[in-house]
C-alpha cells in the first residue's frame, strides 16, 4: 500500500502535535516534515518531495496565502490544503484562489482529517465556495454545511450510515452526529422526512423527476 508523504506547518507547536496524533491512526499515511513559519515549508517540500502539503493561513514570516502561491508555481504536483481557525469566506476564497485544493477548519473532528487528505488526493473534495449550484445556494440559505450536504446525497442514494461512513471515509459516529444537525436543520425526525425534505428544497435530484424539463 502506497503511503501519502505529508508536510504539515503551523506556528504553534501545540497544534503541530495534535496534526500529528490526529494522523497517527491512519496506515496510509505519513508526516515527513513539520514546519513553524511559512519560509520553511518550500525548503520541507523540495527536501521531502510530500504528496500534500497542510498550511496553516496565519504564520510568521510568510504567511500561508502567500506559501500556497509559491508552492502551486514551484511545486504544482503538491495538493495542497488550508487550514484555519477562522471561518472567514473572504479567507477561504483567498486560499481557494491561490491553489489551495481544499480548505480544512481546525474545528474538523480530528478522526475525519485522514479522510480530508485522501479526498483531497483523490480530488473529491466537494466544495461549495465559487460554484454557486443551485444545491449549494440552498444548502447554504438552510445552515447545511458541505459536509452535511454530502451525507444528505447518499442518504438519498440509500446508503446506510455504516455505507456512508466508508464511502467519505468518516467514523460512523460522526456520520450520526452530522444527521442530527441534518434533521434539526431541516425541521424532520427521520431518514425518510430528510430526504423528502431534500427533494422539496432542490438539495438532491429526485429520481421521479430526473430528465424531466
Amino acid at each position: 500500500m502506497r503511503r501519502l508523504k505529508i508536510v504539515i506547518a503551523d506556528d504553534h507547536q501545540l497544534m503541530l502535535a495534535a496534526l500529528r496524533l490526529a494522523l497517527e491512526p491512519a496506515s496510509d499515511i505519513v508526516v515527513v516534515g513539520e514546519a513553524q513559519s511559512g519560509s520553511q515549508v518550500l525548503p520541507l517540500v523540495h527536501q521531502h518531495s510530500p504528496d500534500v502539503a497542510l498550511i496553516d493561513i496565519r504564520m510568521p514570516g510568510m504567511d500561508g496565502l502567500r506559501c500556497l502561491e509559491l508552492l502551486k508555481q514551484r511545486f504544482p504536483h503538491v495538493k495542497t490544503i488550508a487550514i484555519s481557525g477562522i471561518e472567514d469566506p473572504q479567507v477561504i476564497h483567498a486560499a481557494l484562489e491561490r491553489g489551495a485544493s481544499a480548505f480544512v477548519l481546525k474545528s474538523i473532528d480530528p478522526r475525519d482529517l485522514p479522510a480530508a487528505i485522501r479526498q483531497t488526493v483523490d480530488e473529491t473534495v466537494f466544495r461549495t465556495l465559487g460554484g454557486g449550484t443551485p444545491a449549494a445556494d440552498s444548502a447554504k440559505d438552510l445552515g447545511l454545511s458541505e459536509r452535511e450536504l454530502m451525507i444528505l446525497k447518499a442518504l438519498a442514494g440509500g446508503l446506510s450510515n455504516k455505507q456512508i461512513a466508508q464511502q467519505l471515509w468518516l467514523a460512523e459516529q460522526t456520520v450520526k452526529f452530522h444527521l442530527t444537525n441534518i434533521y434539526r436543520k431541516l425541521e424532520v425526525g427521520s431518514r425518510t422526512e430528510a430526504i423528502r425534505a431534500a427533494y422539496e428544497h432542490g438539495l438532491v435530484e429526485n429520481p421521479l423527476l430526473a430528465g424531466v424539463a
